[in-house]
């Protein structure tokens, strides 16, 4: 079984250009194709915390259904995380992580099936603090391998963290591996790799990317990254 991970920073669907334009967002999300998708800052920072890709426009415009979490009624995510997922696969359990943080900062999670295959995903948006990061890490970690029978799992969102090597990436420990797809910030001159996938050791890497066009160029300050990914047969 084949599938495509991304994982895409909308700062709030407001371009370079200083519009907020969430149709570009989905044309963004059309341009990679993605079956699986991490958003981070999704919803509004302030008042009632709402989406800015409604779900009644994803419905209409795009092939991709939001993950229900049920914590906000106006937001798809918690803290901006979103997962979004293709018509055709099965959500069988999804929640949200509470993270140790002094920002409005958070991880979500979802059990999938597609292909036959069940798997785990989690999409987060780590602080800005190193040693915040890492505590947050292992919180997501002990979720992971805490919140049912292990599978293939993915990982994906800001990580936040500038260093190539080290840092919070000493967290992971093998079968964990960390892809780095691409420079992905800021999006004009991408200079940072900000954006990872982190993937459990059942999966064959196929191609990983950051997305670069002319639409993802401005869609956002960062660039989505990708990586499509394949379950071996056994």
């Amino acid at each position: 079984m084949q599938l495509t991970f991304a994982s895409y920073n909308i700062h709030k669907a407001v371009g370079l250009d200083r519009r907020r334009d969430p149709e570009r967002i989905l044309a963004v999300l059309h341009e990679i194709d993605a079956d699986v998708v991490a958003l981070q800052e999704a919803d509004r920072r302030f008042g009632r915390r709402e989406t800015v890709l409604p779900r009644a426009m994803l419905d209409d415009l795009s092939n991709y259904r939001a993950i229900p979490l049920n914590h906000r009624p106006d937001s798809i995510g918690w803290h901006g995380n979103a997962l979004l997922v293709k018509r055709g696969i099965a959500v069988t359990e999804a929640g949200v992580v509470a993270l140790p943080t002094l920002e409005p900062r958070g991880a979500v999670r979802a059990d999938l099936v597609a292909g036959g295959h069940r798997l785990r995903v989690v999409g987060m948006h780590l602080d800005l603090s190193g040693l915040r990061r890492r505590q947050q890490l292992r919180t997501i970690l002990a979720e992971v391998g805490g919140c049912g029978p292990a599978c293939p799992a993915v990982l994906m969102g800001d990580f936040n963290e500038w260093a190539l090597h080290g840092g919070a990436w000493r967290e992971f420990h093998q079968p964990w591996r960390v892809l780095t797809p691409g420079r992905s910030f800021p999006s004009r001159r991408p200079l940072a790799q900000l954006d990872r996938i982190v993937i459990s050791g059942e999966w064959r890497v196929d191609q990983t990317q950051a997305h670069h066009s002319a639409l993802s160029a401005i869609a956002s300050d960062h660039l989505p990254v990708t990586a499509t990914l394949t379950l071996p047969k056994k």
